[in-house]
């Protein structure tokens, strides 16, 4: 019950302090959102109505992107990284087919044994599943932390501080071993102007055919997404090649479009 009143209080904050992104309130706002949009009948993201996503980070784009790609058919499904672990995701009818197996760095507080969710932990590089064990593959926002320092946000193991930020590479090669023939693939990562921060990289459009050199894909789709100050819009990978990562562990404040993170995000779709 005080939970509750503190959400609503929160909430109540968010709205009147204008919606600034990473304050009291967000995170719930957020997730509103994203679930709503996931759950959306009418939604196309290949024309993003105006205001989209306004002062959200990217996951409000990710997630419908990811299941208006995913196929309807049945199958095994690895969820490379955990952005599936949700209510709101599991939840999705097109998942309803799909037997599930989550696999991080480090156990989470999220936990769907019961809906028949498997879950291991390990390192994306080096898996231990068998070749062509999966017909689907989701790896939304997490390449760009492989080979770098995980320990900061993901992991306590000091194994995961690494400097090796071409690392991304093997395990996309991976992911085609353990992906079916036929199977697809659907990748996103922060797109822009190429930064490390250390634990995470801006991907440049170079690092996107690096992806797809390693890959070898039969089929290849990429798409991009732009944030503006009005919210999200779609957009391609030669406008969006400038955009700056927000970082609010560093710049702390936000600048005057009110970015909550990525300014672009690259979703790529890759069949074996």
């Amino acid at each position: 019950m005080i939970s509750k009143l503190k959400e609503k209080i929160d909430l109540m904050r968010f709205f009147l302090c204008g919606k600034v992104p990473w304050t009291a309130g967000y995170c719930l706002y957020k997730a509103n959102i994203i679930s709503s949009v996931t759950a959306s009948k009418t939604l196309d993201v290949s024309k993003l109505p105006e205001g989209f996503g306004y002062r959200i980070d990217e996951r409000v784009i990710e997630y419908p992107w990811f299941f208006s790609r995913l196929e309807s058919t049945a199958g095994n499904l690895l969820d490379a990284g955990s952005v599936l672990n949700f209510d709101f995701a599991l939840s999705h009818e097109k998942l309803k087919n799909k037997k599930i197996t989550i696999m991080t760095l480090a156990p989470e507080k999220n936990c769907f044994h019961h809906l028949g969710v498997s879950y291991v932990f390990g390192d994306l590089r080096e898996t231990l599943f068998k070749d062509e064990s999966f017909d689907f593959i989701a790896s939304l926002s997490t390449i760009e932390h492989i080979g770098l320092d995980n320990s900061m946000l993901y992991a306590k193991e000091a194994v995961y501080k690494e400097s090796s930020p071409e690392l991304y590479l093997k395990a996309v090669k991976e992911f085609k071993r353990i992906l079916k023939k036929g199977g697809k693939i659907y990748i996103t990562v922060p797109y822009g102007k190429y930064k490390n921060y250390g634990w995470q990289q801006i991907f440049t459009h170079t690092m996107i055919e690096k992806v797809r050199e390693a890959f070898e894909p039969s089929s290849f789709v990429e798409t991009y997404f732009q944030y503006s100050p009005s919210g999200w819009i779609n957009s391609n990978a030669d406008v969006a090649k400038d955009c700056e990562y927000f970082n609010i562990h560093e710049e702390k404040k936000c600048s005057g479009d009110f970015a909550a993170a990525a300014r672009a995000v690259a979703c790529l779709e890759m069949a074996k």
